[in-house]
């Protein structure tokens, strides 16, 4: 707060001169009386009062920055998994009349309930439910928490990197109790490589789903260098150690190699796949084509088991499980420090400190997929 000096409910009165050739002293009028200044020259014959004005509040601030970071969340899709803890309060399921719970119930369960992991994103190491180590933490919590007796996987995503799925799809593999995957718009790739190790997929008539291969992208910049002049010397240890940096074009035997790279890979899928769904391997091969299918013809062709929405997909977990009274709850430790800064603002009596803090941490922030 800036702090204010004197009286300045007070007008000084200006001096009367000794002389009459002496120009009239004044006193250095203070911030309020500035204020008022014109007023005074133009009526001398009445001083106007002033009035002590409030020091602005900097909320206004605050309150700036959050419509612009709204705007910018809003108007950006940024394709992530920075899924907020969501709340199932409120929400009844049919057939059973539960009321859910959020994340931070976890810990309080006193009954029967059904995990709810989001997986919506790409998947890759970024520490939230997308990544190895976000759906680890998750699933270990479901395993180790004895009022969890199934967990829903919610699949919205276009894959990711290739490993990061193989390690999820084990996790989901080992996990002891049942899971049923609740697909939405899109479950392809390796998002549907970590689907297929679940006991059952539902999906919706208009699911992409499958999209079983493997690609690697390579770019070559050399003819555009050319044009510009601009020549580039690579010093490397092995004659393809520069083979992927996009300065000259592939020879053909690092192309057999690269693609020999590619079908291992891309064979490790289809196995996981066979395993998880049942299915042949050659069955699941012929099916490999790299291109996503409907969930009507993935129910057809056994890569989703019926259709249905995420509610079928929590009765079908709790039925898997044995129970018929149940909450659900959801399973997600992620919260970004924007979602930090508008639960912040929703408070009516937040701390401007706390606000700084999250708006500070806000400021500070050619791999082989499936």
């Amino acid at each position: 707060m800036m702090q204010q000096d004197g009286n300045p409910g007070v007008w000084q009165q200006p001096q009367q001169p000794q002389q009459p050739q002496q120009a009239a002293q004044w006193q250095q009028p203070s911030a309020y009386q500035q204020a008022y200044a014109q007023q005074a020259y133009a009526a001398p014959a009445q001083v106007p009062t002033p009035v002590p004005v409030q020091p602005k509040s900097r909320g206004w601030i605050v309150a700036l920055v959050a419509v612009v970071l709204m705007f910018v969340f809003l108007m950006v899709s940024v394709v992530s998994c920075s899924n907020a803890v969501s709340s199932s309060m409120g929400q009844a399921f049919s057939g059973m009349g539960a009321l859910g719970t959020t994340d931070s119930d976890v810990d309080y369960l006193t009954k029967d309930a059904i995990g709810i992991i989001d997986m919506s994103g790409t998947i890759q190491y970024d520490g939230t439910t997308c990544s190895p180590e976000g759906l680890k933490e998750q699933l270990d919590r479901a395993e180790e928490n004895d009022h969890i007796k199934a967990v829903v996987l919610r699949v919205d995503s276009g894959g990711g990197t290739a490993t990061a799925g193989e390690e999820m799809a084990s996790y989901l593999r080992d996990f002891s109790k049942p899971v049923v995957v609740s697909s939405a718009s899109l479950n392809a790739s390796a998002a549907y490589e970590i689907s297929s190790q679940a006991d059952f997929i539902y999906v919706a008539k208009t699911t992409e789903i499958g999209a079983i291969g493997t690609v690697m992208q390579s770019m070559d910049y050399s003819g555009l260098l050319d044009k510009l002049g601009i020549n580039v010397d690579n010093i490397a240890s092995a004659d393809s150690k520069d083979s992927s940096y996009g300065t000259r074009p592939l020879t053909d035997e690092e192309r057999a190699y690269y693609q020999a790279m590619v079908d291992q890979i891309n064979e490790t899928f289809i196995e996981t796949v066979a395993e998880g769904r049942g299915m042949p391997v050659d069955e699941v091969r012929a099916l490999a084509t790299g291109m996503v299918f409907t969930g009507i013809d993935a129910v057809d062709n056994g890569l989703a088991d019926d259709f249905g929405t995420k509610e079928d997909a929590v009765a079908k977990a709790a039925e898997l499980a044995g129970i018929a009274e149940y909450t659900t709850v959801s399973l997600d430790s992620y919260s970004s420090d924007f979602t930090d800064l508008l639960s912040l603002l929703s408070q009516n009596n937040y701390d401007e400190g706390d606000v700084a803090a999250v708006i500070k941490e806000l400021e500070s922030h050619g791999t082989l997929s499936e």
